[in-house]
């Protein structure tokens, strides 16, 4: 595995177009700047997951006689099922290796907030909200998200680290000067071999 600063000087040598298409758009991008350690698809799908369990404070304090309990516990299973999916994500684009794709920026981001507002009419007994449809449609944005966008760009990330090309005919600065590297270290070796049997040959 090589320095971050290595690999980082590899996606300055992209063109425009594969450089878009492996760092995204500006959420993308402040993803790709942590370690590929931390921005697993898996953590990206529970960071989501705290985000919105925080949101649901509000409505769960102010709708529920002792709320602390079961928002611990709701916030678990959101969390747990967000983390969950984001592993399933990742584990299904090692099979089919699809390339990240833009997602419906408009709808995912108003998604939570509309949750959130169904969430809160169905515990002041408003309106009678199904449960399936207000848990959905908190969850689905981000780990929609992290499936079609994050979970194929954090593979590309990861096999421009191994010192692998992501993109199909396009050779890597870091790659070709590796291969540079060992042709020489084979070749020297070679001459050595041959000059150490050129006097024996002469004797």
């Amino acid at each position: 595995m090589r320095a971050q600063d290595t690999w980082r000087d590899d996606i300055g040598e992209l063109d425009e177009r594969d450089r878009s298409l492996l760092l995204g758009g500006t959420l993308s991008r402040r993803f790709s700047g942590l370690p590929l350690w931390l921005n697993h698809p898996a953590n990206i799908g529970g960071f989501y997951g705290i985000l919105v369990s925080l949101a649901l404070i509000l409505p769960y304090c102010f709708t529920v006689d002792s709320w602390l309990m079961p928002w611990v516990f709701h916030s678990a299973l959101l969390i747990a099922s967000c983390i969950f999916l984001g592993m399933v994500s990742r584990l299904i684009n090692v099979f089919t290796k699809r390339m990240p794709m833009n997602t419906p920026r408009g709808i995912l981001y108003a998604m939570p907030f509309l949750g959130l507002m169904l969430l809160t009419v169905d515990m002041t007994t408003l309106f009678d909200v199904p449960n399936f449809l207000v848990w959905g449609i908190l969850m689905i944005p981000g780990p929609l998200y992290v499936h079609i966008t994050w979970a194929p760009r954090w593979r590309m990330l990861c096999m421009l680290d191994y010192d692998e090309n992501p993109f199909a005919g396009h050779v890597l600065p870091s790659v070709v000067e590796d291969e540079e590297i060992k042709a020489n270290g084979n070749d020297s070796v070679m001459r050595e071999v041959i000059e150490e049997l050129s006097p024996e040959e002469q004797e």
